[in-house]
């Protein structure tokens, strides 16, 4: 089996003069972008990186992020891709647990890692991937001088952070042989073809994006169109524009989507397939979005970085049946059971845990063998998502155990939340909660006790919690209360909390 950089190496020897990338003004043919990655990574080499080394890739979607990510690989490094929105002290926890020697980062991204540490005590070297030259750009060397590296199928290849209970991102660890699984899945999945049109807006350094859609995108040769951000007019623009076939995103973009007064007059004939995921869309929405558009193909994906990602999905004719499940049916190559608290399979109509089992499935949490052993055991996943299974096969998650709040399809748990609330001088006592929103799927509530005598303003709390956490982690209201609601063991009981501030905006 191929390796991932390995998948444009074959992609460039197919189809040389396709069109591989779409950024803006700039277009770049398989054979282009194959020998741009090549000087990246030679480039890379000079620096001193090489097999094994972790860089991180700090960036909002271009296409230099694309190439920075298939140079760095190239060169035998493993990839560490990371949310540039995140706060100073969020980084400096990735990039010292990962030890990344080297980051490769945008222009708002370097302000920020500017004098942080690999965990070794050493200031991690940062190359621009917004400048055209200087010591500091990822400019590319000639291809030539590109030495190569063995890099082999098992040899690790990512470490994609995720937040845990404990606030702590933890990285989960992938090798070549499970990310190629990964988008094989998806090729099968999708029905992506030769010769697809595949549009990028959610981010890249997100997992579902970057294995479901980028990296099966270049195993077949398709062509990648990519948005700095979503716009939902320009998203429109572009899809009739580059007549894109396949388009992933979070169900708050179909959303708006939806609601924009051009959707009805763009030509979106070449659309063929639509996947949403990251997050649960409301049935009215997946009805909506049925009428607008009856000639895509709608498909719901369900499932964790900590699976590749991977997990479930609803087919076009199931999401048509049941519009409220969360999935029907395992991804290939993954297996999916639904268990009680004595590891037996529910029965219908029952709620149990879902786990994974897979060629997708983490190696484990890096270098955290206590949080991998409890993950996985037995080489099943325990994703910690309670899902009631159903007639027919349709699991429905009906509550997260680890209190995920997801946000615009951005995960937030709600411990990191709290850490940054209780952090104010005027905070006695927290707990953060998920209230329902009709177009970010929920915000972010925090629920507050005050030190006697003190008063807490939100927009102080935020300006305060913004130090500490990225933007869309920030509480969007504070609700004041005197006590929090426990149980006999003292244990804050989120699920009234839930009800009392369920008010939809």
């Amino acid at each position: 089996m191929p390796t991932v950089a390995g998948t444009l190496t074959n992609a460039a020897s197919r189809t040389p003069d396709r069109e591989a990338l779409v950024f803006g003004d700039r277009r770049w043919t398989y054979r282009e972008l194959d020998r741009e990655v090549s000087g990246a990574a030679a480039t890379l080499q000079r620096h001193g990186v090489g097999r094994g080394d972790r860089v991180a890739l700090v960036s909002a979607n271009s296409d230099r992020f694309v190439v920075a990510f298939y140079a760095a690989l190239r060169a035998g490094a493993i990839v560490v891709p990371v949310n540039p929105a995140l706060a100073v002290p969020e980084l400096e926890h990735v990039l010292a647990d990962a030890e990344c020697r080297l980051a490769l980062a945008d222009a708002a991204a370097a302000a920020k890692l500017d004098g942080l540490t690999d965990g070794r005590g050493t200031t991690v070297a940062v190359l621009r991937l917004d400048r055209a030259d200087g010591p500091d750009a990822l400019v590319g060397d000639e291809p030539g001088a590109f030495r190569e590296v063995e890099v082999a199928e098992d040899d690790d290849a990512l470490i994609i952070y995720t937040s845990g209970t404990t606030g702590k991102a933890k990285g989960v660890l992938l090798d070549h042989h499970r990310v190629i699984w990964v988008g094989v899945n998806a090729i099968a999945v999708a029905k992506l073809t030769d010769g697809a049109r595949l549009l990028h807006v959610a981010p890249l350094y997100h997992a579902a994006q970057l294995g479901i859609m980028l990296i099966s995108g270049t195993m077949l040769g398709a062509t990648h169109v990519v948005l700095a951000a979503f716009e939902p007019g320009r998203v429109l623009e572009t899809l009739e524009r580059e007549r894109i076939s396949s388009f992933f995103g979070v169900p708050t973009m179909f959303e708006l989507l939806l609601r924009h007064p051009e959707l009805a007059r763009r030509d979106l004939s070449a659309w063929r397939t639509g996947m949403f995921g990251a997050a649960p869309m409301p049935a009215a929405t997946v009805a909506r979005l049925l009428d607008a558009l009856p000639h895509v193909e709608v498909m719901q994906l369900c499932g964790q970085t900590e699976a590749g990602p991977g997990g479930i999905y609803s087919s076009f004719d199931d999401v048509r049946e049941r519009p409220d499940a969360s999935g029907r049916t395992p991804l290939p190559n993954t297996e999916a059971r639904v268990v009680g608290e004595d590891g037996r399979e529910v029965g219908d109509g029952e709620v149990g845990e879902l786990l994974l089992r897979g060629e997708t499935i983490m190696k484990g949490y890096w270098r955290n063998p206590e949080q991998t052993a409890e993950a996985i055991r037995d080489r099943w996943l325990h994703t910690g998502d309670l899902v009631r299974r159903d007639v027919g096969g349709f699991m429905t998650i009906v509550d997260r155990a680890k209190d995920l709040i997801i946000t615009g399809g951005r995960n937030v748990y709600s411990v990191e939340v709290e850490n940054a609330v209780a952090a104010h001088p005027a905070v006695l006592e927290c707990a953060v909660v998920g209230r329902p929103h009709e177009v970010y799927g929920e915000s972010i509530v925090a629920v507050v006790v005050a030190r006697p005598g003190e008063r807490v303003d939100r927009d102080d709390l935020r300006a305060s919690c913004a130090e500490l956490i990225a933007d869309y982690k920030l509480p969007h209201d504070v609700v004041l209360v005197d006590a929090l609601p426990r149980n006999g063991s003292g244990k804050v009981l989120k699920r009234v909390l839930r009800e009392r501030v369920a008010v939809p905006v």
